[in-house]
């Protein structure tokens, strides 16, 4: 995918789907959770948390860290980044909780979410990762060319 396609497509409103490593020894995977995210092209990812679970102990430690977003419909397509972690605000700028809740819900729906989970103003913190590595497919020409193929009455 072209830089200026993945960067469009990871700034839609898409649930990412974020790795960082498991640091807490043994034969652990990579932690692998879905979040809510924030992306403008150029810009940095930012992920919010509550600064006491898991998943913040483990990004504070790996200072690094993956997101994965994808279209589930046909033709399917996705764009994976990874980087390092740039900043941690804490607690999560009011602004930021308000611009990721109307991300991902409709007006009404995003200001009920923010007023029942307004302590979370107090208990959450924002992690921001420049991307470093991209990694992306787009299987819109893959699939015209299949389409093309079982269009052409092929019959052996």
């Amino acid at each position: 995918m072209p830089r200026q396609d993945r960067e469009r497509f990871l700034a839609e409103p898409r649930v990412g789907v974020l790795g960082v490593t498991d640091s807490r020894g043994g034969d652990r995977a990579p932690l692998i959770v879905p979040v809510w995210y924030g992306y403008e092209p150029g810009g940095e990812v930012v992920v919010g948390t509550n600064r006491e679970n898991i998943k913040s102990r483990l990004l504070r430690t790996a200072a690094r860290f993956s997101l994965c977003v994808q279209d589930e419909h046909r033709p399917y397509r996705y764009v994976s980044v990874e980087g390092p972690v740039t900043a941690v605000e804490d607690p999560i700028p009011p602004a930021v909780r308000e611009a990721l809740a109307h991300r991902y819900l409709d007006p009404e729906e995003a200001r009920a979410y923010l007023t029942a989970t307004s302590a979370q103003l107090t208990d959450d913190i924002l992690f921001r990762m420049r991307p470093e590595r991209w990694r992306s497919a787009d299987f819109a020409a893959f699939a015209a060319d299949f389409a093309e193929e079982g269009a052409g009455g092929n019959t052996g």
